[in-house]
């Protein structure tokens, strides 16, 4: 009988330490597998952080590339980026060491969001700044080129005016007459005979010129090339004028006839040559002979 028993139990603890054998067994096999699964898993994560890390770096390349005025402080956060790569490929992977290097990670790319974001809004600054300069540029080279077209315009047009302003001189006559002891003058082209020689002229209607007292100087010119009559001079600039006689005509812009005389004695056969100058400037001639 108490063999029995004693079998019994025995049995029972040789079944009880099979059962916790297996156990063991299976709980063996569970945490080597979970280990390989972790350890997998850890050594996915660590290569998707070298990844991210390099990318991040080459943004940083791309972006000091662009030689912008953060340069500098892009600089400095690449070289955090480069020191954080650095230190994951030469880590064990451990879970603790990825959590840390994942922390540092996303502070950094914090920093670079806050540092792409103020350079893209330097970048589209500089952008508008460029479009408005260009645009400045295009519109002063507008406006020089349109006061240029103006000045030259302007430039033409007083020219006109100038050149509208001035008085014309038409049908320059020279009568010679003999005058008779009762004043009455008589014609007559014959040296000997001549004492009297009318120079006559009309002034054209002119609307643009300037109305008022007009001035100008005659010169009689003799076969001999002497100028007859006062013989005055007068000094136009660097020129001067030697004149027969000056005529004086209130001009009031509407056509008008001038007529003087130029008393004389002993006059020359041959061509005598009549000039009418406005100051300086000759506005008409003519001829006429003695026989």
């Amino acid at each position: 009988m108490e063999n029995q028993k004693s079998n019994s139990s025995l049995k029972a603890i040789i079944v009880i330490l099979a059962i916790l054998l297996v156990g063991s067994l299976a709980y063996m096999y569970k945490m080597s597998t979970d280990s390989e699964t972790t350890e997998k898993t850890l050594l996915s994560e660590k290569e998707q952080l070298i990844h991210d890390l390099e990318e991040k770096k080459a943004s940083y390349d791309a972006a000091i590339a662009e030689n912008s005025s953060l340069k500098g402080d892009l600089e400095a956060e690449r070289a955090k980026i480069e020191e954080l790569l650095a230190e994951v490929k030469k880590s064990k992977g451990d879970a603790a060491s990825l959590a840390r290097y994942k922390n540092q990670y996303i502070k950094l790319k914090r920093d670079y969001d806050a540092l792409i974001a103020e350079n893209n809004s330097l970048k589209d600054q500089n952008a508008r700044l460029t479009t408005q300069r260009d645009s400045t540029a295009t519109a002063l080279g507008e406006s020089k080129r349109y006061n240029d077209t103006l000045v030259g315009q302007n430039e033409k047009l007083s020219r006109t005016v100038e050149k509208a302003a001035k008085l014309q001189l038409l049908n320059l006559h020279i009568q010679p007459y003999k005058e008779r002891s009762s004043g009455k003058l008589v014609q007559t082209d014959k040296a000997s005979r001549v004492d009297v020689i009318r120079v006559s002229f009309t002034i054209a209607a002119n609307e643009v010129a300037q109305a008022g007292n007009k001035v100008y100087y005659v010169q009689v010119i003799d076969p001999k090339n002497n100028v007859i009559g006062e013989k005055a001079t007068e000094a136009f600039g660097d020129q001067s004028l030697t004149y027969s006689f000056i005529t004086n005509a209130v001009y009031e812009n509407k056509t008008m006839e001038v007529k003087e005389t130029i008393s004389g004695k002993d006059f020359a056969k041959g061509l005598y040559t009549v000039n009418v100058f406005d100051k300086g400037q000759l506005v008409g001639n003519t001829t006429f002979n003695l026989r």
